[in-house]
């Protein structure tokens, strides 16, 4: 290993960045659209034999010239990316690889969180990881319930006294009181709340007991995550049934979903859907959850295929996709839709803005808290899909 080297390829570096392309090409890998770190290993002769790349929390597109395979510099570039993590202050790891180079990653420090057969395995670098993200859920549920009181403080003594005499013996009989009760869950991005999203959670909570909120947490939207999530709490306080959780690193958006090993853009989104559902099926069995609602999508093929997908496969996991139609604006009859409001700040339509958004989201977006976030969004070029 000492003839090689291994150095960061920045954006001004046009040589090794074509050179980690034209490997990753070689190897059956395209470059992905979201990398925020790039390393390639060199030979004596400055040849790109190695790479990888990092992005937020995630390793991605990693790749040995097959000139080179047998060299362990897939363990060079591993733990090369790893130590770059440690140095950025990322501690919980993750990557998605091939199903059939899973298991080079569990030699590295990897545990397996979900497989997808025939499109990826998606891995963590904490053993327990994934189960304390389970329990973190039930423990919120709990706080929660408890802080609303009357019934709703009854039942997480329930559930609590439940556990405690059970001592876990049988997971199916610790969940049997809750799954009496209807509990749903709706997951959205809310970029940001709309009076749509506002009218799912309407519609979800009138025919349940309980119904969980994930709001997606990773930062990949224009409106940040800590105001999305305070605008669908304020947006729907008044709907008392409603839990509310931060997806974490396990639920994540269409827009940072990894696309780099997959074949076609309707193969990522069928790997996206899969791997969600497959993650979405242990978060509902640990919540008692059989219900998952979504609003109709005519606007979006990739929303649309993925709603499809989801009708498919839920069932196989004993739950039910709810799907309804999307609310529709009251003067153009068009759905209402965030990317119709990130439209209109973005050419400040104050008049479509009243027509689109609660109460609770046109006062912060008139509000001085809110101008770091419309320079954002009148500085993008395409806040449609974003």
């Amino acid at each position: 290993m000492s003839e090689y080297s291994i150095g960061e390829v920045t954006a001004s570096d046009s040589y090794s960045r074509a050179a980690v392309k034209a490997l990753l090409e070689k190897e059956g890998i395209r470059l992905d659209a979201n990398l925020d770190y790039t390393c390639a290993m060199y030979d004596e002769d400055m040849n790109v034999i190695a790479t990888g790349s990092l992005f937020m929390n995630t390793l991605r597109c990693m790749a040995v010239s097959s000139d080179h395979q047998g060299e362990a510099l897939m363990n060079e570039i591993v733990t090369h990316l790893v130590q770059k993590q440690m140095e950025r202050g990322m501690m919980h790891l993750f990557l998605y690889t091939k199903c059939d180079t899973a298991k080079f990653f569990a030699t590295m420090g990897f545990y397996e969180i979900a497989r997808i057969e025939g499109h990826l395995v998606f891995m963590e670098n904490r053993r327990d990881g994934f189960s304390s993200y389970l329990k973190q859920l039930r423990s919120e549920t709990e706080a929660q319930l408890t802080e609303k009181g009357g019934e709703f403080a009854g039942w997480a003594k329930e559930d609590t006294d439940e556990k405690t005499e059970k001592k876990r013996e049988d997971k199916s009989d610790e969940k049997q009181d809750e799954k009496t009760k209807k509990i749903a869950a709706v997951v959205m991005n809310a970029n940001p709340f709309t009076l749509g999203h506002r009218h799912l959670l309407e519609t979800a909570s009138k025919d349940h007991d309980l119904v969980h909120v994930f709001v997606v947490s990773e930062d990949a939207s224009l409106f940040p995550f800590h105001v999305r999530k305070k605008l669908v709490m304020e947006g729907s306080r008044d709907l008392s049934n409603l839990i509310y959780h931060e997806s974490g690193p396990y639920i994540i958006s269409n827009a940072t979903f990894p696309s780099y090993f997959q074949k076609s853009g309707e193969d990522v989104i069928r790997g996206h859907a899969l791997l969600d559902l497959n993650i979405f099926g242990h978060i509902a069995e640990e919540l008692g959850i059989t219900e998952r609602f979504v609003g109709e999508e005519p606007r979006s093929q990739v929303t649309g295929i993925y709603n499809e997908i989801m009708h498919e496969e839920l069932p196989k996991l004993g739950l039910r996709c709810v799907e309804i139609p999307r609310l529709r604006n009251s003067e153009t009859d068009e759905v209402i839709s965030a990317s119709d409001v990130r439209s209109a700040l973005k050419s400040s339509d104050v008049q479509s803005l009243e027509r689109l958004l609660p109460k609770t989201t046109l006062d912060y977006v008139k509000s001085e808290d809110a101008k770091p976030v419309l320079e954002a969004i009148r500085g993008a070029q395409d806040v449609i899909h974003y």
